[in-house]
């Protein structure tokens, strides 16, 4: 059998994400407490207000996956190949021995205050439609202030644009078919043409930290990182760029994978890959 580990990203947070494993692993979670300037223990417990904060949420949802990742592999499991989702390709990447603990924590605190520059937009989940009847309505609308940010199945896109343009859209979309229209909890239109100065500031950063070669695939929007010298141009893009998380499941299909483990809060993906199509199976 063929596994894949997959990390989740930011909106998988949830109350007591760190029971079990902050105590677990003191070391790591005094590295964690001293990039955050924060306890670790009260952060993970989920209902900190400082969560509303992507500069504390993001480095917070990163030290949870790597320290699940860690209590997974001392328990003898091992993957084969390795993915995230936006926020989680940092997890992967400590996964594959790619990027150290206390590096992560500090990269992706400084994504989660670039991010945090960018106000103003919001992110819009239209579950139910496909890739031409989402575009079909954002041109019907003239809505070209509008990025599809996430393709995270056939039928399950997330829009990232100005508040007022998606309001406008949620209508729109449940008319032409859409089973679901939620707006997300974010204050960002993360993924999109909003972010690209973030992103242009954060190759900066990444720019200065050494990325080892993965000791085993991970798989970023269908591509497989096996290059260091290409992980820090990746993750800059990757801010603005869309999350092609389906094509990331294809590419896993492809390498055999036929068993999936979702490491970190939530199971969010483990249901993305449940209900991919027959087809691709």
């Amino acid at each position: 059998m063929t596994t894949a580990w997959l990390f989740p990203g930011q909106g998988s947070q949830r109350e007591d994400m760190g029971r079990g494993l902050v105590e677990r692993y003191p070391d790591l979670t005094r590295q964690a407490d001293e990039v955050l300037n924060a306890p670790l223990a009260t952060l993970a417990g989920g209902s900190d207000p400082r969560l509303r904060e992507t500069e504390y949420l993001q480095p917070v949802l990163f030290a949870i996956c790597a320290l699940a990742c860690r209590a997974a592999t001392d328990a003898g499991a091992q993957p084969d190949v390795v993915a995230g989702h936006s926020l989680g390709e940092y997890a992967a990447l400590y996964a594959a021995g790619s990027l150290g603990f206390a590096d992560g924590l500090r990269l992706v605190r400084r994504r989660g205050e670039l991010m945090a520059r960018c106000p103003g937009g919001r992110m819009l989940a239209v579950v139910g439609l496909d890739e031409a009847a989402v575009h079909q309505v954002l041109a019907d609308e003239k809505a070209i202030d509008v990025d599809v940010a996430n393709h995270n199945g056939e039928r399950q896109f997330v829009l990232s644009g100005p508040d007022g343009t998606l309001r406008l859209l949620r209508d729109r979309f449940t008319a032409a078919g859409a089973t679901k229209c939620v707006p997300l909890a974010v204050s960002v239109a993360a993924h999109s043409r909003y972010l690209a100065y973030a992103s242009a500031l954060f190759a900066r950063d990444l720019a200065v930290v050494s990325f080892a070669p993965p000791r085993i695939p991970v798989i970023s929007n269908g591509d497989v990182l096996t290059d260091p010298t290409t992980v820090a141009a990746t993750l800059a893009a990757n801010l603005s760029a869309p999350v092609a998380w389906t094509a990331t499941m294809a590419r896993l299909r492809t390498l055999g994978v036929d068993r999936i483990r979702e490491i970190g809060p939530g199971h969010v993906l483990t249901r993305l890959w449940e209900t991919r199509p027959a087809a691709h199976i």
